[in-house]
């Protein structure tokens, strides 16, 4: 199969070894890369896991999430800007766009997400969505 964050690379090779151990994480953006291929396979641990603990989803939020990641049919991810988020920093931004099909119409997301380092490893805090 190929990664959903990057059709040019097998999930075995990119975000299956994440979504095995967020260890393997190195920077912001490839956590945000883990994150969207998560949707795409409805690897709803992971979401959790890769989640900051001061905003992780509560349980009813977190079925709520796994029945809409289910629902829609996952197009393509692009990454368009990281500040920070490096091997060495502790916190970074990355603005993507996720697109999907719901209902048979396209739906973008797009966000300017904010990462930060918690137990030694990168995880999301929270994201601002712009109008598309």
């Amino acid at each position: 199969m190929k990664c959903p964050c990057n059709p040019q690379n097998n999930y075995t090779d990119c975000c299956q070894k994440a979504h095995n151990d967020i260890l393997n994480i190195k920077t912001a953006e490839a956590l945000m890369r883990s994150r969207y291929s998560a949707f795409v396979v409805a690897n709803i641990e992971y979401l959790q896991k890769s989640h900051h603990s001061t905003t992780r989803p509560n349980k009813r939020e977190k079925r709520k999430i796994e029945a809409w990641t289910k629902s829609v049919n996952w197009v393509k991810l692009e990454v368009l800007n990281t500040a920070k988020g490096t091997s060495t920093d502790t916190e970074g931004t990355v603005e993507f766009k996720a697109f999907y099909i719901e209902n048979g119409q396209m739906g973008v997301i797009h966000e300017n997400s904010n990462f930060k380092k918690e137990n030694g490893h990168w995880v999301y805090v929270d994201g601002k969505h712009s109008a598309v």
